[in-house]
């Protein structure tokens, strides 16, 4: 099995530091910083469960796809292992769905920090910023992967940094050791409703709201294709990269609702400002804009990346167009890195000019397809781990935690999860847009599947 992987042409300019920061920082986003004051007025101090279990089924999947990635490193990752464990269809359809969903996020990523810079600088028009960024990134990626890693390296490490320093200011703050506070206790934990004031449906209603914000940590094997050492560098960013991520979330909700009343938050207003603004930081507003800032341009970085090698290794396989697949002698598939940028400023385009009906529609129609993406990572995940186990036992070097048990519960997590969105008013209009959009991508695999039986 591992034999018949054909060798990788792109380059091997990803060190073992790139991966474990991109492993980290992909997935530390706006979704965390700003998004998270949603969840908080949805399901109160309950919120602290609800990214506990967003958290577990994000943690499990990327267990699994560390487990196909280190046997079986690639490119296309886990479009790669579909494609070996369940047929063409699946390969075919997840790596166009993923492709689809990181060119069209990467304009929400484009325009967000359009906007700040907008603010910071006011004469420069928001197109224009979303030119720079576009052109700067493009650039990047162009040129060679080391560029990319070493652009997410710092990226990461100031977003780290940025968590690290909030959960030692918040607990300080906590306990009262801070100047002018003084110990909060529990009160806002217990108090207001108690610790889940809307009930189990909060804590539910929060998952919905949070669990998104674990998209990207796929990106961390693609990325390991392009490493010198591919099997051990995606088994150690995935082995550090969940349990720190799940501390950085869980820990800093924790911070939050502790200190401040969750009645306070409102949604859209990011609750780091708030908690800094109460403990006396001066000009906590702008710091924050500075990290939400950073945080934009990784995830658009990271985006560009992860949709260029994606449409790379379907281009490998013949389920892309063959001329997406020269690669620079530096060994960056640069026709793939431009044709996806091509897609990302027609998505910017449509963000600026129609952001509440044509980009509407089509961030609806990407809303529920990581869902699909991670359920179709788990089924793939079920079928190769026996194939592997019997052809090339000596690959598993990195494996699923109680297989077959946690793989089936995770699988059962997200069917979950869909059809509580189904029942969101909110969260309904994505899961049919989504379905739509993965019904069409379904139907192509379908028709190519059927015409070249019938070669």
């Amino acid at each position: 099995m591992h034999d018949s992987l054909p060798a990788e042409p792109l380059s091997h300019g990803l060190k073992q530091r790139h991966l474990t920061m991109l492993g980290l920082g992909g997935v530390i986003g706006a979704g965390l910083f700003v998004g998270s004051g949603a969840g908080i007025a949805v399901a109160g101090p309950g919120i602290v469960v609800s990214y506990l279990i967003a958290g577990a089924i994000a943690m499990l999947v990327m267990r699994m796809l560390g487990e196909m990635s280190a046997a079986m490193p690639a490119s296309g990752s886990f479009s790669v292992h579909a494609e070996r464990a369940l047929g063409r269809w699946a390969g075919f359809s997840v790596g166009w769905l993923y492709w689809f969903l990181l060119v069209v996020v990467l304009a929400v990523e484009a325009t967000g920090a359009a906007k700040i810079a907008n603010g910071w600088a006011p004469g420069v028009p928001q197109w224009a910023w979303v030119l720079i960024f576009m052109v700067v990134f493009t650039g990047a990626n162009l040129a060679a992967v080391k560029n990319f890693g070493e652009f997410e390296f710092w990226f990461a490490a100031l977003k780290i940094f940025a968590i690290v320093a909030f959960l030692v200011l918040g607990l300080l703050a906590v306990f009262g050791v801070l100047p002018d506070t003084s110990a909060v206790g529990l009160s806002n934990l217990t108090g207001r409703g108690g610790f889940l004031p809307a009930g189990w449906s909060g804590v539910v209603s929060g998952v919905l709201a949070v669990i998104f914000a674990f998209g990207g940590l796929e990106v961390v094997t693609i990325a390991a294709a392009e490493s010198d050492d591919p099997v051990r560098a995606v088994g150690r960013a995935v082995r550090s990269a969940v349990w720190r991520i799940l501390f950085f979330y869980v820990g800093s909700m924790l911070v939050i609702v502790t200190l401040l009343p969750w009645t306070s938050m409102k949604p859209g207003q990011s609750p780091y400002v708030a908690v800094l603004d109460s403990i006396g930081i001066p000009s906590a507003g702008q710091i924050m804009n500075i990290v939400v800032f950073v945080a934009l341009l990784s995830a658009l970085n990271a985006n560009l990346y992860g949709s260029s090698r994606m449409i790379f290794s379907l281009a490998e396989r013949g389920e892309a167009p063959q001329g997406l697949l020269k690669v620079s002698g530096g060994g960056v598939p640069r026709r793939a890195v431009l044709a996806s940028v091509a897609f990302g400023f027609v998505s910017v385009l449509l963000n600026l000019k129609w952001p509440d009906s044509v980009f509407l529609y089509m961030l609806n129609a990407v809303g529920a397809v990581l869902l699909f993406v991670w359920a179709l990572i788990a089924l793939s995940q079920v079928r190769l781990r026996r194939r592997i186990e019997r052809e090339a036992p000596e690959t598993l070097t990195l494996r699923m935690w109680a297989f077959p048990y946690l793989s089936w519960a995770a699988l059962a997590a997200m069917a979950a999860v869909l059809v509580l969105m189904l029942f969101d008013s909110t969260a309904r209009p994505q899961v049919l847009w989504s379905a739509g959009a993965t019904a069409v991508v379904l139907l192509v695999a379908g028709v190519r599947e059927w015409r070249t039986r019938r070669m």
